[in-house]
């Protein structure tokens, strides 16, 4: 069902930009820029569409699962996990502000963290041909999640004020309000968000097309020494950690262009839990446990990509 609405938006997407992929042809740019720019145009009805469907379940389901979250202490990694894997703007920002206020254990904060892929999936699925990577990239990044959030409540427990009013962050990407349920969100910040992710997208695949041109590091990067390929995670790892969602982006599109294994991928995207660690940072009043919980995250998201690489699952790397 998936694969068959996919294809209808291809051929929508062949009807609307035929034009404009021949006219991008003709203008004698070389073959990499041309490239770039149809595979970037390409995406825009697919991000739209994935938009569209992530703000509708924002403005209806958002608030009642963190409401639920606050409320399920023991459960809580499990529904952060299982919320977090879904793409929506800004809870990683609501997690972190909820954890300052000790609403959600150290555990549940790190199983979102993990959890949330950012711009990791809208960019899959405007990509119909790499939708095999999607039920890996979900279920991997659940697994981890749940388990290194129950694994740290086990053994690093945190006590909870379930009294204490929290104030959430008014403001997630794109300036965009994460809290007030606004009717014209549901169709501004989609506009808004495939905008800039389709700018982040045609920038990425620019860069990734003109280094991907030159045989020499091609060849470097799909270099069959263990101890290379074992530092890709390390790499991505420490990458994901900034707080962008062109970090994300720029990940999903190196698998898509196979240029890094997917154990790198999943390191990276375990990593990146965008602008919600600021808020931890910012709102924290230990820089401490702040700084605790930015290397645990670094270390299980560097041994899950290191094992993901020894593992070599053929059908993905």
């Amino acid at each position: 069902m998936i694969i068959d609405f996919l294809q209808k938006i291809l051929e929508f997407n062949e009807f609307l930009f035929g034009g404009i992929k021949t006219l991008i042809i003709n203008t004698g740019l070389p073959d990499w820029i041309c490239d770039a720019l149809i595979d970037s145009i390409n995406t825009v009805p697919f991000l739209f569409t994935v938009f569209i469907f992530i703000e509708i379940f924002e403005y209806y389901f958002a608030n009642k699962i963190n409401d639920f979250m606050k409320k399920s202490e023991k459960t809580g990694p499990l529904i952060g996990s299982l919320a977090a894997v879904i793409p929506q703007c800004g809870f990683s920002i609501i997690a972190s502000s909820l954890y300052t206020n000790k609403l959600i254990t150290r555990g549940t904060l790190i199983a979102i963290y993990l959890a949330t892929s950012d711009e990791a999936l809208p960019v899959l699925l405007s990509y119909p041909e790499t939708i095999n990577f999607i039920l890996p990239v979900i279920t991997v990044k659940l697994v981890v999640a749940i388990l290194g959030g129950y694994f740290i409540d086990l053994f690093f427990k945190t006590s909870i004020n379930k009294n204490f009013i929290e104030q959430i962050p008014e403001e997630g990407c794109c300036k965009h309000d994460i809290i007030t349920n606004n009717k014209t969100n549901l169709w501004l910040h989609p506009v808004i968000h495939t905008l800039n992710v389709f700018a982040f997208i045609l920038i990425i695949t620019l860069i990734l097309n003109f280094f991907i041109k030159d045989t020499a590091i091609i060849d470097f990067l799909n270099n069959p020494n263990v101890t290379l390929k074992l530092l890709q995670p390390i790499i991505t790892a420490v990458i994901g950690l900034i707080p962008n969602c062109a970090v994300s982006i720029a990940l999903t599109m190196m698998l898509i262009k196979g240029t890094i294994t997917f154990g790198a991928v999943i390191a990276g995207l375990c990593s990146n839990a965008g602008l919600g660690l600021l808020v931890l940072l910012r709102k924290n009043s230990s820089f401490k446990d702040s700084v605790w919980i930015i290397l645990s995250l670094l270390l299980i998201s560097i041994i899950v990509g290191i094992l993901l690489t020894i593992v070599n699952i053929p059908f993905i790397n």
